[in-house]
């Protein structure tokens, strides 16, 4: 009976040991996601380093793909990531991507994309998003978008309304900016690349929705209407003055924080890696999020968001679930510890009755030995 309560002390010892061995991986992961959950860039680093893990050659084929499609700033962004996880690449591959990254960066090339977001309103590059800015610091852009989202209101047809709720907040921003002399210039620049990556189409469906609701109430519309009735895009300042009167700056303050993020990460990580955040983004609390990985990675953060998505913005898994793994662990080691306490105590309690047996048996044996010892003369 002794030995098989030892048995089953046993058996438990090695079943809380495997559990153990089994969960500890997962429980580690929990908690080390678990202390890095208020850091983005670290959570982003942890999900960044399983990935590689599993597929070293991720970031030089994802540098291939950046140079055939003509993005040598995202394989920059490749080459800063490659550089900060320590892995190596060719000569040859570094070699293409400054040659790339040279040629975008000509003067040609960077009064080509000045000219086309100047007049086209279009920011896909630093030099577009320059001549964007200047077209809205003018007011030139933001009136035009104003003129035109407005009279499809007065006709009754489609409204953009988040166009227009930004390109009147724009106006606004712009008389700050030049009050400030350029202080509010990362607003200013947020405000235009989440107006232009909305009229490019390429704004997240969250992203579309919340700031839909969140612009409708931002411009007063009958007033809006009589200052389009009587303004013009030829007279752009007399225009942006009508228009200024007729936005609800109190009614802007989250708009306002997210246009503030946005340019925060086009300050730190370029205009790309502002637009590519906004395209997988669902909501204000991601941009920041975005905001501060980009602050923290800088070049990086185009690459991150390439390789994990929207997962670079989110919790890598439910607080719940991870918190399970690390109450698993927890049993798991309860487990072992009285698995080891029971098979201490039971293997003690063993050999002491062993012991005493063994004694008990010695003194019953000894008088039948002396008595079977000759007597001495």
């Amino acid at each position: 009976m002794n030995r098989v309560r030892l048995s089953v002390a046993v058996a438990g010892l090695a079943a809380s040991a495997a559990m153990g061995a089994a969960i500890w991986p997962h429980a580690r992961d929990a908690g080390t996601v678990l202390a890095a959950r208020d850091d983005p860039a670290a959570l982003a680093d942890i999900r960044l380093n399983s990935v590689l893990r599993n597929n070293p050659a991720l970031i030089s084929d994802n540098i291939e793909a950046a140079l055939a499609s003509g993005d040598a700033d995202l394989a920059t962004s490749f080459v800063a990531l490659a550089g900060e996880k320590h892995i190596a690449l060719s000569d040859d591959l570094t070699k293409r991507v400054d040659d790339a990254r040279e040629e975008q960066s000509s003067t040609a090339h960077f009064a080509k994309g000045f000219a086309t977001g100047l007049v086209t309103g279009n920011a896909d590059d630093a030099a577009s998003l320059s001549g964007t800015i200047a077209g809205d610091l003018f007011v030139f852009g933001d009136v035009r978008d104003v003129v035109r989202e407005s009279k499809h209101l007065v006709m009754g047809e489609d409204t953009d309304h988040l166009v227009l709720g930004l390109a009147a907040a724009g106006l606004a921003v712009t008389a700050a900016t030049y009050v400030s002399v350029g202080g509010a210039g990362p607003l200013r620049a947020g405000l235009t690349l989440v107006k232009d990556t909305r009229k490019a189409g390429r704004l997240s469906e969250g992203m579309i929705e919340w700031a839909g609701r969140s612009t409708r109430d931002v411009v007063d519309q009958p007033a809006l209407r009589e200052a389009v009735a009587s303004g013009s895009v030829l007279r752009p300042a007399e225009t942006a003055t009508a228009i200024r009167a007729a936005f609800r700056a109190e009614k802007a303050g989250a708009l306002v924080r997210v246009a503030k993020d946005v340019g925060r990460i086009g300050e730190a990580a370029g205009v790309r890696a502002a637009r590519d955040t906004l395209k997988v983004a669902e909501n204000p609390q991601e941009i920041a999020r975005a905001a501060r990985i980009a602050e923290t990675k800088g070049g990086q953060t185009r690459a991150i968001i390439k390789l994990l998505g929207r997962g670079a913005l989110l919790l890598a898994a439910g607080t719940f679930n991870l918190a399970m793994w690390l109450f698993g662990a927890l049993l798991a080691l309860f487990g072992f510890l009285s698995s080891i306490k029971a098979t201490t105590e039971r293997a003690t309690a063993w050999w002491l009755r062993r012991s005493k047996a063994r004694r008990l048996r010695r003194r019953i044996s000894a008088p039948a030995t002396l008595a079977s010892m000759p007597a001495q003369g």
